[in-house]
C-alpha cells in the first residue's frame, strides 16, 4: 500500500508526461526553457493573480519573497512553530528573528487571536502556514497585517488548490508561496516551487533574485541566489496540470468520506468555515499516537507524522527565545497527529481496509 501514489498517477498521464520531458529533451533548454514561462502564464491564471515565478525549490520561494521585502538583520517574522523547518529556517537565512505564536486546535492553522501581542516595530513581515492543505484566516491576518502596513506571505506549500471564501491560495496575500516537491498536492518529479504576487514591482524584483539578481543577464544589481527552475520539471507540471482539478475533486471526496468513517472514533480532520480542503494529508489525533501507529505498520498501513516536534524544540531555533511550553496547543498536536495514506487514486477498498485497521488499532 502506497502512502502517496505517484506511481500510479504517472502510469494515468504517461503519455502526456513522457512527451512533455521529450520535448524538453530535443530542444535542449533544460533550464528556463520556454515551457517554464508557459507553466508560469498558466499558474498565474489557475491560481488569478497577475505574476506567477516558478522556483528550484518550496523553500528557495520563502527566501526569495523575504529578500525582495528588503528584510534582513534586526528585523521580526511572526509564523507558527507547528510546520515544515523551511518555514522558519528561511527567516533565520536571511538574519532576521522568527517570532512564533499557537496554533488553533482544530485546524492546525496560526491562531490569528493571539497575532496583534506577537507584533513589535520590528515585524517586518507575517507569514502563516496553511497546514495540511487548508488555509487560515487570512482576511483577519491580513486586517491585522494591513492597519501597521507589515506584508504577509502565505506559505501554501501544502494548500495549491484550496479555497478559502472564493479566494484560491497563493491569491490572498501579498506573496503566495508553493511547493512542487513530489508528495505535493501538485508536485513535480523533483524539487520546484512558485512565488504569486499581483505586485508588478516586487514580482521583477522576485525574478531578478531567482536569477542571481539580475533580470538582464550580465546586470547584477541586487543580491540574489540561484532559484531557477528546471524546465523538465516545467514540462511534467504542464502535463498534469489539466488533471489538477480532477485531483482536487477527488482529494475532497476521500477526505470527506474518510471524515464520515472516523467520525466519532477518533479526532478527524476539521475544515474551518469558509475553507475548502485539498488534504495534502489526512491527519487525525489520537492521545495514544505512538502505539496507533505501531498497530497500524504491524497491520500493513503506511503512516506518517507531520510534525513529531515544534520548530521552537529544534536546537537551531534557540536563539528566537522560545521554550517548551510556550506554545501549548502546537505542542499538544505534535504528539497526537497522525496521517493515513492520502491521494487522488485512493479507492473505496483499499480505503475501508485503513480506516478497519485504524478502529482496531485505537480499540486496542
Amino acid at each position: 500500500m502506497q502512502f502517496i501514489d505517484l506511481k500510479t498517477q504517472y502510469e494515468n498521464y504517461k503519455s502526456e508526461i513522457d512527451a512533455g520531458i521529450n520535448t524538453v529533451l530535443e530542444h535542449g533548454r533544460f533550464i528556463m526553457g520556454p515551457e517554464v514561462a508557459d507553466l508560469e502564464g498558466q499558474l498565474a491564471d489557475f491560481v488569478g493573480v497577475k505574476h506567477c515565478l516558478s522556483v528550484g525549490s518550496g523553500t528557495v520561494s520563502l527566501e526569495i519573497a523575504l529578500r525582495a521585502l528588503g528584510i534582513g538583520p534586526g528585523d521580526e517574522v511572526v509564523t507558527v512553530p507547528f510546520t515544515w523547518i523551511s518555514t522558519a529556517e528561511v527567516i533565520m537565512a536571511v538574519g532576521a528573528k522568527p517570532v512564533f505564536i499557537d496554533v488553533e486546535a482544530e485546524t492546525y492553522n496560526m491562531d490569528s487571536t493571539l497575532l496583534e501581542a506577537a507584533i513589535t516595530d520590528r515585524t517586518k513581515a507575517i507569514m502563516p502556514v496553511s497546514l495540511f492543505g487548508q488555509m487560515p484566516d487570512l482576511e483577519r491576518i491580513g486586517a491585522i497585517a494591513a492597519k501597521r502596513g507589515i506584508p504577509v506571505i502565505e506559505d501554501a506549500a501544502q494548500s495549491f488548490g484550496a479555497t478559502r471564501n472564493g479566494k484560491d491560495s497563493c491569491g490572498a496575500t501579498l506573496i503566495g508561496s508553493t511547493s512542487f516537491f513530489p508528495a505535493k498536492v501538485f508536485g513535480c518529479y523533483g524539487d520546484g516551487g512558485a512565488l504569486f504576487t499581483d505586485d508588478e514591482e516586487l514580482s521583477v524584483k522576485m525574478r531578478a533574485i531567482r536569477n542571481h539578481g539580475g533580470v538582464k543577464r550580465g546586470h547584477h544589481n541586487l543580491v540574489g541566489l540561484n532559484g531557477r527552475f528546471d524546465t523538465i520539471q516545467a514540462g511534467i507540471l504542464l502535463a498534469k496540470l489539466p488533471h489538477f482539478p480532477d485531483e482536487i475533486s477527488a482529494r475532497h471526496r476521500i477526505g470527506a468520506r474518510y471524515s464520515e468513517l472516523l467520525g466519532g472514533v477518533c479526532e478527524t480532520a476539521a475544515i474551518a468555515p469558509g475553507n475548502t480542503h485539498v488534504y495534502a494529508q489526512y491527519t487525525l489525533r489520537v492521545s495514544d499516537r505512538d502505539t496507533v501507529k505501531a498497530r497500524l505498520q504491524e497491520a500493513g498501513i503506511p503512516t506518517a507524522v507531520y510534525y513529531p516536534k515544534c520548530l521552537h524544540e529544534q536546537p537551531v531555533f534557540e536563539p528566537a527565545g522560545a521554550k517548551y511550553g510556550d506554545f501549548p496547543v502546537s505542542e499538544k498536536a505534535s504528539r497526537e497527529v497522525l496521517s493515513l495514506p492520502m491521494h487522488p487514486f485512493l479507492d473505496e477498498p483499499t480505503q475501508d481496509e485503513i480506516v478497519g485497521a485504524v478502529k482496531q488499532a485505537i480499540a486496542g
